[in-house]
């Protein structure tokens, strides 16, 4: 096998599939803990998002190159319209969930692609949904959390060879945050606040 053989996509076969076969022996060697944190910045809806280390089998992992940043906010017009004073766009969670969910099915796919000996010459992944913004305002019972989002849908388009409609719809399904955002979570909510202060010395 040729170099150009042995390397697809960018991914060398050998080592992928000495990878996998390590992670099949011993899962707990490959298990990620992953996290990210959020500073509200003063203004309503903003906060300063950023993503750093990560524990890979147990090992916390951090380097300089990995301190990302976002900034999120909102629409502008939308904030203008909800009394923002000197409204600009920033990037909002949604969206930025909704690329997220794009690009993990890429990745879903690409890797499987890879994995199985499928080309993939183009790939296109676009999701969007409605979103009704009622519980987020209070205007609705958090009871109805459930129909914040309507329609929501992936459409992904992909050419190569050897290319199958249910076999790219399996592998996009395997896309962690798919799962993420579509099966039931447990979120453990931890709340702090300041101790409560009294007039006792």
């Amino acid at each position: 096998m040729t170099d150009d053989q042995q390397t697809t996509h960018g991914v060398d076969h050998e080592t992928l599939d000495a990878f996998t076969e390590h992670a099949s022996e011993t899962p707990e060697d490959v298990q990620l803990g992953l996290a990210a944190s959020a500073t509200y910045e003063g203004t309503c809806a903003h906060s300063l998002a950023k993503i750093d280390s990560f524990e890979l089998g147990g090992e916390t992992i951090a380097r300089d190159t990995r301190q990302y940043t976002l900034s999120y906010g909102g629409w502008k017009e939308v904030l203008d319209a909800g009394g923002w004073v000197g409204a600009t766009d920033r990037l909002e969670p949604i969206e930025v969930a909704l690329s997220a969910l794009a690009a993990c099915i890429n990745v879903g796919i690409t890797v499987n692609a890879v994995a199985n000996g499928v080309d993939v010459d183009a790939l296109q992944t676009r999701v969007r949904t409605d979103f009704d913004p009622a519980v987020l305002f209070s205007l609705a019972d958090l009871g109805d959390a459930d129909t914040v989002f309507e329609n929501l849908t992936a459409e992904i388009s992909v050419e190569g060879t050897d290319v199958e409609k249910d076999q790219i719809d399996e592998w996009a399904r395997r896309a962690p945050v798919l799962t993420l955002i579509s099966l039931s979570q447990d979120v453990e909510m931890t709340v702090s606040t300041p101790p409560e202060v009294t007039g006792d010395d």
